[in-house]
């Protein structure tokens, strides 16, 4: 009699080549399946793209109201070869990297602070609720007379657009922070700084980031308004500017650069985000 092992081994003998044979015989609609996920999310800005094209051909509009894709197309190389569009995207992007950045730099300390300072918290949090609601929009005549006009300005409103959300987001953050994990650490003599740097930052970085994506979104949306304080550069001064000429193409292009750019942002954002969660996931899991 053969041993019970040996026919297992002669029944799966059979079995795993006709398996391989079977994950072989899937794989090329795994792939497939694969690109079309990848190439789903354009689908949606081609059914935009068609709606944009259907609608500006169908006499609704002339095309001085609504210029077709292709118009727009046009307009944007007939910029590019000028060189004035590569200009204004970067005047916005310099001006939204320094507006943002400061924002943070300023946010993300005060948060900290704050939120590890519960008493000092009660004092400021009613002047910050009092003054978060008003919207940068109605900073203009008062960013004018103080700031002048140019890039000041906008600075200034990019800066109030991403400040708070980064600064409650933060404050939240920190004191949701277990406090056991703050005890055990004090009982081990951590220092301040090391409590914040070691302790208090990963385990509230997920929260924080979330307001940091949140700031970028209130950023880049005042952005246009911002540069419309007679900056003489950047997208919106593009829009105000074709406006002046009823240039509606180079209005249009300008709004898509906008959106263009702004979701390659917050893409990248949201990169880096998954990159420092996942080196900070392992104080969060170690702490846990």
């Amino acid at each position: 009699m053969s041993a019970p092992g040996s026919v297992v081994a002669r029944a799966t003998a059979g079995l795993a080549p006709r398996e391989a044979r079977g994950s072989r015989a899937r794989r090329p609609g795994a792939v497939l399946w694969t690109w079309l996920r990848k190439l789903l999310p354009l689908a949606g800005i081609a059914v935009l793209l068609a709606l944009w094209q259907l609608v500006a051909a169908s006499g609704i509009y002339t095309e001085d109201q609504l210029p077709g894709p292709l118009v727009v197309l046009r307009a944007g190389r007939e910029t590019w070869a000028s060189g004035a569009l590569l200009g204004h995207v970067g005047a916005s992007l310099g001006r939204f990297g320094a507006s943002y950045l400061a924002a943070v730099a300023i946010a993300i300390p005060l948060g900290l602070l704050f939120g590890l300072r519960p008493a000092l918290w009660r004092a400021v949090d009613p002047v910050v609720q009092l003054v978060r609601p008003i919207s940068p929009v109605a900073w203009f005549p008062l960013a004018v007379l103080w700031l002048g006009i140019g890039n000041l300005p906008a600075i200034a409103i990019i800066f109030l657009a991403a400040f708070y959300p980064a600064l409650l987001a933060t404050v939240s953050a920190v004191r949701r922070v277990d406090p056991v994990y703050v005890r055990v650490a004090r009982n081990f003599g951590t220092r301040d700084r090391q409590l914040v740097l070691k302790i208090i930052v990963p385990a509230a970085f997920p929260q924080i980031a979330m307001g940091l994506r949140l700031a970028i979104g209130a950023a880049w949306v005042y952005l246009v308004a911002g540069e419309m304080l007679g900056a003489r550069s950047g997208l919106g001064f593009l829009i105000i500017d074709a406006r002046n000429f009823l240039r509606t193409d180079l209005i249009l292009l300008a709004m898509a650069l906008v959106g263009a750019l702004g979701f390659v942002i917050d893409r990248t954002v949201a990169w880096l985000e998954r990159k420092l969660d996942a080196r900070w996931g392992v104080v969060r899991e170690e702490l846990s």
